[in-house]
């Protein structure tokens, strides 16, 4: 934590007794609906959609009727069949197209990339809202950051790398807010969805509230931990669903998979087996190439693909059969290592809370259930002819085939045996450094999360992890290499970037599904915390 932010706590007087933080009360709702714009809209989502009347599909998604949707409906049913009938003059003249977050300002030639990513976090920071009948946003009732580009709203596990950023910018109370947004929408719907949109709300995403909790601990004490402990028991329980049904080995239920001798690990999944509404088009022409090739069922390809969205990894080689062949996509049948590896943090934090909270026997519990995992990470993760932690395919039994950054999450948690992290230092250096930073995986398959990109999680993830085991060497030239790739690109483009080439630093990153976008929270929070840590001062823990 640096020096700054030890002195600029939130005001213990704004604190009332019927709520130690002096938070104002959260809603139980603030009018939401839970109906998906490709549900809602039926028809007239899926023509606008799979006639392409926007580039990005997440356009359509997005877009806030002007009347109420009923009568669009009627008024589309009414006019689709004339011949003049214009598909995209109707949409328009119905709805309000939303734009993409452009950074309109231009720095001055001599600001600094701190004094940038200052202006930003004004510029990225949206206040609560109320819901608008028929569009798709959630409504929060604090202010929060959002990523930028096309990305309008909150996303889960962006926000805490963004938390990094905000600590060092000392903007604890806009930190304060956010995690009671993330309580809220816990209390609302049961878990945090992937982000503040009703199309997100079938699945979640890396389950970093435990993180963002023990952050503000941080700053604020650890009376945190046992005042938001009934939401971080929600988002257990969310993960651990069907848990109790002692299913057969090697066998899923949700976003449980159930193992040998008791052993309960998770994997990603969705609740719908459906298009994804901000990718209709996209997913509609995988499922069609994925039945050519393989004979793939349609719904169980939609809930591969929507699986992968909730890992944020969408989309990557760890989730393909075949590295570089989109169609072969199989993440449920997938156990992962970054995953379990937040679990088993959620589970140690858990258990702190409850001693915090007075209740030892909970603390117990969840001290034993977090050691369960430990022991079952290190069974199923780590590749002893690999030397490196490898995702698991519980359908085949054995560890799958992609090398990736995901394998640094037992490092960041502190899992590892010495010897293991060692091993995993020098796969680092030898296959996964390069002059811009770490590659996310080894394999080039035309996905954004693959070679040659590089992403500011997966850089702190490592990073911090390398650093925990005193491989100081590895974890320098990974940041040296990252910082001086953000410095470079913002000195020729004026930008932070979600995503950068890190093989190549005179290329820009691969794209995906849509075009490099800018802003950029998580790559702000990082920046920031990266180039503390560059500084005499020490490495903060941020977690531990």
């Amino acid at each position: 934590m640096s020096s700054k932010n030890k002195n600029h706590k939130v005001s213990r007087t704004k604190f009332m007794s019927s709520d130690p933080f002096g938070r104002a009360t959260i809603p139980t709702s603030l009018g939401q609906t839970q109906t998906s714009p490709d549900e809602l809209y039926g028809k007239l989502f899926k023509d606008v959609q799979m006639k392409r009347i926007f580039p990005d599909s997440k356009t359509f998604a997005d877009s806030i009727p002007l009347c109420d949707p009923v009568l669009i409906i009627e008024r589309y049913f009414h006019l689709m069949h004339r011949s003049d009938f214009d598909l995209e003059r109707f949409v328009r003249d119905n709805f309000d197209i939303p734009e993409e977050i452009k950074i309109t300002y231009k720095p001055d030639p001599g600001q600094t990339i701190d004094e940038h990513i200052e202006e930003l976090w004004t510029i990225l920071t949206r206040q609560p809202q109320d819901q608008q009948r028929g569009g798709s946003l959630l409504a929060l009732p604090k202010r929060y950051v959002v990523p930028g580009g096309r990305f309008r709203e909150i996303y889960y596990w962006d926000t805490y790398f963004t938390m990094l950023g905000l600590v060092e910018s000392n903007h604890s109370d806009l930190i304060h807010d956010m995690v009671d947004n993330f309580a809220y929408l816990i209390d609302r719907f049961g878990h945090i969805p992937n982000g503040n949109r009703n199309y997100y709300l079938s699945r979640s995403q890396p389950p970093y509230f435990s993180l963002m909790v023990k952050l503000f601990s941080e700053v604020e004490g650890k009376e945190v931990l046992s005042y938001y402990l009934p939401q971080l028991q929600r988002e257990y329980d969310y993960w651990m669903s069907g848990s109790d049904c002692k299913g057969e080995p090697f066998t899923g239920k949700r976003r449980v998979v159930f193992l040998p001798e008791g052993l309960c690990l998770n994997r990603y999944w969705d609740d719908k087996a459906t298009p994804r509404p901000e990718a209709y088009y996209e997913d509609i022409e995988l499922a069609e190439e994925a039945h050519h090739q393989y004979h793939a069922d349609e719904s169980d390809l939609y809930r591969h693909i929507r699986a992968a969205a909730e890992s944020g990894w969408d989309f990557s080689s760890r989730w393909l059969r075949e590295g570089d062949n989109f169609a072969s996509i199989h993440t449920t049948d997938i156990i992962p290592v970054d995953l379990n590896c937040l679990m088993y943090y959620l589970e140690c934090l858990l258990s702190e809370a409850y001693q915090v909270a007075g209740q030892h026997e909970m603390h117990l519990r969840f001290s034993h259930k977090a050691k369960l995992r430990a022991v079952a990470i290190q069974k199923y993760f780590w590749d002893p002819t690999r030397n490196f932690f490898m995702d698991y395919d519980f359908r085949t039994k054995k560890s799958t085939e992609c090398f990736s950054l995901a394998g640094t999450y037992p490092l960041f948690f502190k899992l590892a045996t010495n010897r293991q992290a060692h091993y995993v230092d020098t796969y680092l250096r030898l296959n996964f450094m390069r002059s811009g930073g770490l590659l996310t995986t080894l394999t080039k398959s035309g996905q954004q999360w693959d070679a040659p990109n590089g992403w500011s999680p997966m850089q702190w993830t490592a990073y911090k992890g390398l650093r925990n085991y005193n491989l100081n060497r590895t974890a320098d030239r990974l940041r040296d290499n990252w910082l001086c790739l953000n410095e470079k690109t913002f000195k020729q483009s004026r930008k932070m970037l979600e995503k950068y080439n890190v093989a190549d630093t005179n290329l820009e990153a691969q794209s995906g599904e849509y075009k490099l976008q800018e802003g950029f929270g998580w790559t702000n929070g990082v920046y920031l915390q990266m180039k503390l840590s560059q500084k005499t001062r020490p490495v903060p823990s941020l977690i531990y």
